[in-house]
């Protein structure tokens, strides 16, 4: 056999190594990616399963508040039974985001619940799944992002096409909510529930700086 047909089938060898490594790093992209979206359910639905708890407990201290409280059940309804792709679940979750936003809106104009231990730990238990949430969304959108490089790049796009590996949805909640950093409703200098994009903090975590003190009172005019 001459040597032009071994480095032929060299070279063939070679391609045939590639295409399988490629097409085995694809697989391994798509697992990830599944298994990071099955940890941004859980944390939304562990979000779910509090809110009818935390709507029952602000409606004891401001039961007139119904509107808001058929709002929120209404958007989680929604949430919850949403089983379409990645944009279709943030999308039902935008409305969600800004009704609890009003929710804690309403509990800040009552000082006896935000003192109340149920509605505190709650608050506290919320305010930690928003934080595991949104770990779970950037370690998610990192994976897609990486496998849709791929899926566009040359030449691994050439196999992305031939074994029908098509690009990944990201999973982002409405920008506007993401942008205002809205709600983030602080309860006695203790932690601070925010949702959609920024991350709960003591303070100062994200929200505006308190306001500067008034300047002291003029003194006496000094005498000549």
């Amino acid at each position: 056999m001459s040597p032009v047909i071994w480095i032929v089938l060299g070279v063939i060898a070679l391609l045939a190594i590639a295409l399988i490594v490629s097409y085995n790093r694809f697989v391994s992209q798509k697992n990830l990616i599944r298994d990071s979206w099955a940890n941004i359910d859980t944390e939304l639905r562990r979000r779910y399963d509090l809110i009818p708890n935390l709507v029952e407990t602000v409606k004891g201290y401001a039961s007139h508040e119904r509107e808001v409280f058929e709002e929120v059940t209404r958007a989680r309804s929604v949430a919850a039974g949403a089983t379409g792709t990645p944009a279709q679940q943030a999308a039902a979750e935008g409305p969600l985001v800004a009704a609890l936003g009003k929710l804690f809106a309403v509990a800040e104009a009552y000082p006896d619940l935000k003192a109340n231990q149920n509605f505190l730990a709650l608050q506290a238990e919320l305010s930690n799944t928003e934080d595991r949430l949104q770990t779970s969304r950037r370690f998610y959108n990192a994976n897609v992002r990486d496998y849709n490089r791929r899926v566009q790049s040359f030449p691994s796009g050439v196999i992305a096409r031939s074994f029908g590996f098509k690009e990944a949805e990201f999973f982002e909640v409405d920008e506007a909510l993401r942008q205002a950093g809205a709600p983030q409703v602080s309860f006695g200098g203790g932690r601070a529930v925010s949702f959609g994009g920024a991350s709960s903090a003591p303070d100062g975590g994200g929200g505006s700086s308190a306001p500067p003190a008034p300047p002291p009172p003029p003194g006496p005019p000094a005498t000549p």
